[in-house]
């Protein structure tokens, strides 16, 4: 019997392990990094283990550091989460070795499988040779791993060499693993994979389809169960192949086997010889708890010959601190509040005052909905996350809303290129516009003990905001009978809730404050002195930093005086386990080179200046 479990990973994955083993009495143990520190994983484990350093080199991927930490906490078993160690053999050789129970497939299956390379050939598949104009598009994939990490589309023979470099370079910073592959690239198709668990008396069960063909830069984004409208014949032949997988690798527990259906072919993608980020859809449907079954699993038990029926359709949304409209960047700052409606399921690695740092995964979140039918699972997780109070840096949240409420999803007729279609009308900026009055009222109503009435100006007061990245003024007037603005009946305010009367219907804003950041219901905006700083121009042709990171590279040969074309990449960020090109805005010659190798930018922080010719 498992008496005290390490998980070797961080965040909502971990968290959420650790309420299985409340449930089932299992001590825990959380190991963490420095910048972890005070990561709610770290707080709500009985045990935590610190391990030295930052970045995921350093700490969570120290399989040797983990190895410790569990033996030194008296643990008797290792979970991997997913991610980070999660499918290195060599890291469960080395828990099984210092006589810890492994919650995963044996070493063997993991080798076999973990790189997508030798699991190909095991299904009879063979990765691109020589490239050749004719093969294009392609893409280059890390063979360890997963997560969209180190995968690059290549349209074009000149752009491969590029690719290569920078998918090794992201697959060994984020797996230890640099090893990459280049396969053919299918333009369309849906993402579906099959759940599989497995005990060791010989019985697997195919735990039904999901799909995930809503992804951005190769990583899913909004996934469910079970895949809608697939035919039943397509559905036994994807099973079928699952199974074949799992039972050609002799595998034990819970893991998932990847599909691209195509002009209603299956294509096997991979096989994740772990436990999945949308696994919950998964236990939504089925009713089953995967990461009990993996510990009962491990513990010797026998599955039931057949699983448990299905019931209704569930859909996962991951909230994830990045801004879909400036090419998915990343965001770090403080999550003052994530508050989401009952009724859905939230899984997190964050409370409220939590820091989103610039050394792991940007995802905040994942929120599931369970319903009888599709429809009614997708208006119930649409709802929730127009409703969920989020304060803190940008997130997805507006993009995940809008995507569950498309036609070409609620109709199920996405693909994976749904994003490169849609994500214009997605990311339009559609504020509120009364959300700049209500912060203003709200906000003369905190500053002034008397709320303003005593001295009553007759010239309309104006604040500015910066929304949806652009600057707003607004106005309003003190009279002796109260607040007044052009259009509106005001009905309450205070300095937080201010109550609009408009057109005749009574609409209310919520107004939180966090110094200049405040955010209206949904509308988040920034509060900005009255009269601009004129000192806080920069020069034509600057690059700012458009997220916290590392500078790892700088282009060869790049120096004062260089010429350079618009649109050529001077710089690589890495943020958050991605690599971010930082390209010349314009033609010209490079006037300034603010950073080198190795150093740690804020968002807009000055690059470099590009000076176009005159």
């Amino acid at each position: 019997m498992i008496t005290t479990l390490l998980v070797a990973n961080r965040g909502e994955i971990a968290c959420r392990i650790f309420r299985t083993c409340a449930d089932l009495g299992i001590a825990t143990v959380a190991v963490h990094s420095d910048a972890d520190r005070d990561a709610l994983h770290a707080r709500v484990a009985d045990t935590a283990v610190r391990l030295p350093g930052a970045t995921p080199a350093d700490t969570y991927l120290r399989g040797d550091l983990v190895v410790k930490a569990a033996v030194d906490a008296g643990a008797d078993a290792v979970h991997p989460g997913y991610g980070f160690l999660s499918e290195n053999a060599d890291f469960a050789r080395a828990v099984l070795d210092a006589g810890l129970a492994w919650i995963g497939p044996p070493p063997e299956a993991i080798e076999a499988m973990a790189s997508k390379t030798r699991a190909k050939e095991l299904m009879g598949i063979a990765p691109l040779g020589e490239v050749t104009a004719s093969d294009l598009p392609v893409l280059v994939k890390a063979a360890a791993g997963g997560g969209g990490r180190g995968m690059r589309v290549v349209r074009r023979l000149d752009e491969l060499a590029a690719a290569l470099e920078g998918a090794r370079a992201e697959a060994a910073s984020a797996f230890g693993d640099g090893e990459v592959f280049v396969e053919p690239y299918l333009e369309s198709g849906r993402h579906v994979e099959v759940q599989i668990l497995a005990d060791t008396h010989g019985t697997v069960w195919p735990l039904g389809t999901r799909d995930c063909s809503l992804q951005r830069r190769h990583q899913k984004v909004i996934e469910e169960a079970p895949a809608p409208g697939l035919p039943d014949g397509l559905v036994k032949e994807l099973y079928a192949l699952a199974v074949r997988a799992a039972r050609a690798v002799a595998y034990v527990g819970a893991g998932t086997v990847e599909f691209l259906v195509a002009d209603g072919k299956p294509h096997f993608l991979e096989m994740n010889t772990r436990l999945q980020v949308e696994h919950p859809v998964t236990e939504a449907v089925f009713g089953v708890d995967l990461v009990a079954e993996q510990l009962r699993v491990a513990e010797g038990h026998a599955l039931p010959l057949d699983p448990p029926p299905a019931r209704g359709h569930a859909v996962e949304a991951r909230l994830y601190a990045e801004d879909p409209a400036h090419d998915w960047a990343p965001q770090t700052g403080t999550l003052h509040r994530l508050a989401v409606p009952a009724g859905v399921r939230l899984d997190t690695g964050y409370t409220d005052g939590d820091e989103i740092g610039v050394h792991y995964d940007p995802m905040l979140a994942k929120v599931v909905a369970h319903a009888p039918t599709r429809a009614e699972a997708l208006r119930k997780l649409a709802h929730a996350l127009d409703r969920t109070t989020l304060h803190g840096p940008t997130t997805n949240r507006d993009l995940l809303v809008r995507s569950l409420r498309h036609e070409e999803f609620t109709t199920a007729r996405m693909d994976t290129g749904f994003y490169d279609r849609n994500l214009p009308e997605l990311t339009s900026p559609a504020p509120d516009p009364h959300a700049l009055l209500a912060a203003a009222l709200a906000d003369t109503h905190g500053r002034s003990r008397f709320g303003a009435w005593r001295n009553l100006p007759s010239q309309p007061q104006t604040k500015r905001y910066r929304m949806a990245g652009e600057e707003h003024e607004v106005r309003y007037r003190h009279t002796r009978g109260g607040l007044t603005a052009d259009g509106v009946r005001i009905v309450h305010t205070d300095a937080r809730l201010v109550v609009l009367d408009i057109d005749g219907v009574h609409r209310k804003f919520e107004v939180a404050r966090y110094g200049d950041e405040i955010h209206v219901n949904n509308t988040a905006l920034t509060a900005l002195p009255r009269f601009p700083d004129a000192k806080a121009q920069l020069a034509p042709g600057s690059l700012l930093a458009p997220m916290p990171g590392t500078v790892v590279r700088v282009a060869e040969g790049l120096e004062l005086g260089a010429t350079v074309t618009a649109g050529q990449p001077l710089l690589w960020l890495e943020a958050m386990k991605m690599q971010h090109q930082i390209t010349a805005p314009v033609t010209g010659t490079l006037g300034e080179l603010r950073v080198v190798v190795g150093q740690q930018v804020e968002p807009g922080s000055l690059l470099a200046v590009v000076k176009a010719p005159r």
